[in-house]
């Protein structure tokens, strides 16, 4: 009612209904399932067309309407801007509620966990804040999360470790900073990392050594990620060199805004993980598969702020979740290990 109601134009009402116009190929219908009416649907997208000076539809007498380029690019341009800042906004969020928690219930102890913007962090995230289990979650790179709890400042570490040949490298890099008496391993789930390219793959990428072809584009993950860690590995062990690579410096924070990247044209492959390939339907190239653990201290379970924490990333809800994820498999999600059990 209040979108009928105003006559104030809105960007967050206009990608919304552009986006309902991409999916069903009908203004009127878009407008339907957004609680519009036809004529206030209409008149959002004319004030737009007048403040761009370009039109945004395609009107096509019984055929409905179709998005020019602009609309397309909009829409992109906002997918690209919710998966830069979405990470940024959740952790500031987070750090924000447990400081408020500390202070109403006058306690020092608030869980802290440190890991990658990853999918199965996301919903983790979700089911905590839907049980109403206090905690403080801040985006970090593997490396960075590992080093924050061997020096105390944080409960919890994610990281991830290739299957594989790459797993020793990657392994001996990542575990120095634990200790086999002081921590254990949650294993949070297996996931497929692989490339992404636009729908139907039209430059027929088939892998790591078609990035070296002139006129194809990449978008990396910044340097100390683990999937940056991965691809560098990765491009080693083909013998490529990155200045052979178009792009190679151009980073995108998380694998959804890589995948936002490509899907907006800007590039032509990315690397991460099946989950965002799918939610942005674009093509995915499988390259290996991964474990995700969650590193923390060894007597967790008798921590009494940590049970409710554990209890969750334990629980079959959860378990269920992470099996939802396109590209997860989640046969031990929740499974304690000593390091010795997880890498022998």
């Amino acid at each position: 009612m209040g979108q009928e109601n105003s006559d104030t134009f809105t960007a967050g009402g206009l990608v919304a209904l552009l986006g309902a116009v991409r999916e069903c190929g009908s203004i009127a219908q878009a407008g339907r399932e957004l609680g519009m009416s036809y004529r206030h649907a209409w008149g959002l997208v004319r004030e737009a067309e007048q403040l761009l000076g370009q039109p945004l539809l395609d009107r096509g007498r019984g055929r409905g309407s179709a998005l020019t380029p602009l609309g397309n690019t909009l829409l992109w341009a906002d997918a690209r801007i919710h998966a830069r800042l979405q990470p940024l906004l959740d952790s500031l969020a987070s750090e924000i509620e447990g400081e408020l928690g500390r202070v109403q219930r006058r306690q020092r102890f608030v869980p802290r966990l440190h890991a990658s913007h990853g999918f199965a962090v996301a919903a983790l995230r979700e089911q905590l804040a839907a049980r109403r289990v206090p905690f403080e979650l801040r985006y970090r790179n593997s490396l960075e999360a590992l080093a924050a709890l061997a020096q105390g400042d944080c409960d919890m570490a994610g990281f991830h470790v290739p299957l594989g040949p790459l797993e020793a490298v990657v392994a001996q890099r990542t575990l120095r900073w634990l200790k086999p008496q002081a921590h254990s391993l949650l294993h949070l789930a297996v996931r497929t990392q692989g490339l992404f390219v636009a729908p139907g793959n039209p430059l027929h990428i088939e892998g790591l050594r078609d990035l070296a072809r002139p006129g194809v584009r990449f978008v990396n993950r910044p340097e100390g990620s683990g999937t940056r860690v991965l691809t560098d590995l990765l491009l080693q062990r083909e013998g490529l060199g990155s200045h052979r690579i178009a792009g190679y410096d151009n980073t995108e924070l998380t694998h959804a805004a890589v995948a936002a990247f490509v899907a907006s044209g800007m590039a032509d492959v990315g690397m991460g993980v099946q989950t965002a390939a799918h939610r942005f339907g674009l093509h995915f190239i499988p390259l290996l598969k991964e474990r995700y653990f969650f590193a923390l201290p060894s007597d967790t379970e008798q921590r009494k702020g940590l049970r409710p924490l554990l209890a969750v990333l334990q629980s079959p809800e959860y378990r269920q979740r992470v099996a939802a994820l396109k590209g997860y498999e989640a046969g031990r999600t929740g499974v304690l290990l000593t390091l010795a059990e997880a890498f022998g």
